[in-house]
């Protein structure tokens, strides 16, 4: 059966294009010639069932997607799966497992039971986590034992695989040509990096490149091309390792495409402001306009506890630049792993980012606003917090914060300025 970008190039809209279009307002010939050029993608894995497609791409709604997963002693599958509900209940785009130990595979099939969401993996993890159960150690992980557990993850329905196919011995020269502050933050990353020296061989994901586009066509899953050298902190944003990575990645975005497989890239990280607008415009122009998934980034590397707030800037200031897809960033990130606190926080933070540069990317998506002001300006608090993005927790500050006045702000009471200015005026409430 053909793959969506198949369909699309034949000129066909699926329903799957439909439903994005609807969703975003759109025809649905924007949407069929969006996935037909590469431009956007439709994570929906064909054998899944329990999924309402969601669009990620150029002339879309920014999209923002959750973590979760299996870490280590005392992580239960039912905890992961309570994230994954308050991250839906949050509003997030999509889910991502990147369990690395316990029963990965029940965990990833927990995900995908618990939510209509696009679920995506990092099927290294469990390959990696079985060679070092099997063997002893992460690096004696056969090239066939991978790939086994990709197709099991694609076989389960998952919607987009990330995978490290471009982490090369060229861009690790190119690393050893600048001496990086933080060598390999990505977990993925430098464990195949390690499983490359340690054997003396290619990264398999590059050199039996076509072998995965195979997998990805037979399910039609979205192929999330992952950055391992992106940058750990703000000294090494574009250093040579990550530029060259670039470069191969582009190359790879071109293969994805001859094959009719959908593909999106990845990117940082830790980026300062200054750097933010070029590393977008290079993965546009070195990845041939492939949807960018950034992870955050964060902006500064001084406030741990607080890098949902650095990640919220940067990602604002990013997807304003042309990237089309935010990783969540939580408060632990750099400290533990999150609770389901900090999840919830982590999407509401990046759906603020996503939202600030919707509105500055496309006018209609300043609408929301527009109606937001138009309560305000009427008192009408029912309203403002309908509309608020997170409605809970607007209503509880609203009830708690009130000080028992049901119609002015508890900041000013009976001085309110919408009030006074409006009764001096004599215009009617809510019309602006």
């Amino acid at each position: 059966m053909p793959t969506q970008m198949a369909r699309a190039l034949a000129g066909e809209i699926t329903p799957e294009m439909k439903r994005v279009a609807g969703r975003e307002g759109l025809d649905p010939e924007f949407v069929r010639r969006g996935v037909a050029e590469g431009t956007i993608v439709i994570p929906r894995n064909r054998i899944r069932k329990n999924i309402d497609p969601v669009g990620i791409g150029a002339g879309l709604a920014v999209k923002v997607s959750a973590s979760v997963g299996l870490a280590g002693e005392g992580d239960t599958i039912e905890g992961e799966v309570a994230k994954v509900r308050a991250a839906v209940e949050a509003g997030t785009d999509a889910i991502m497992d990147l369990s690395v130990c316990g029963d990965i595979d029940g965990a990833r099939r927990a995900v995908l039971a618990a939510t209509t969401t696009p679920v995506g993996t990092l099927p290294v993890y469990q390959a990696l986590a079985e060679a070092r159960e099997k063997y002893g150690a992460a690096v004696k992980m056969k090239v066939d034992e991978m790939f086994e557990v990709i197709e099991r993850q694609a076989a389960d329905g998952v919607d987009f695989l990330a995978l490290h196919c471009a982490t090369t011995w060229q861009t690790l020269r190119a690393a050893g040509k600048h001496r990086r502050i933080d060598y390999l933050v990505s977990h993925g990353g430098s464990h195949l990096m390690g499983w490359m020296i340690y054997n003396q061989k290619e990264n398999p994901l590059y050199e039996h490149f076509d072998r995965l586009l195979e997998i990805c066509r037979r399910y039609d899953v979205v192929l999330s091309l992952a950055d391992g050298w992106r940058p750990g902190c703000l000294a090494d944003s574009l250093d040579a390792a990550q530029v060259q990575e670039l470069v191969v990645l582009g190359e790879l975005v071109a293969r994805a495409r001859q094959q009719q497989v959908q593909v999106m890239v990845k990117g940082p990280g830790h980026v300062p402001l200054g750097h933010l607008k070029a590393t977008v415009q290079l993965e546009k122009q070195l990845c041939h306009g492939a949807p960018y998934f950034v992870f955050g980034p964060v902006v500064t590397d001084i406030a741990p506890g607080y890098d949902h707030i650095t990640a919220a800037i940067g990602g604002a200031l990013a997807a304003w630049a042309g990237a089309e897809f935010l990783c969540y960033v939580t408060a632990a990130e750099h400290l533990g792993l999150p609770g389901v606190e900090q999840v919830r926080e982590g999407v509401v933070a990046a759906r603020i980012a996503a939202h600030a540069a919707d509105v500055a990317r496309e006018p209609r998506a300043a609408q929301w606003d527009l109606e937001m002001s138009r309560a305000r300006k009427a008192l009408d608090w029912d309203r403002q917090i309908e509309l608020a993005l997170d409605p809970g927790r607007a209503g509880a500050l609203r009830r708690e914060r009130s000080r028992g006045s049901h119609r002015a702000c508890a900041m000013c009471g009976k001085y309110c300025a919408m009030q006074v200015v409006g009764e001096y005026l004599g215009k009617e409430q809510g019309v602006c």
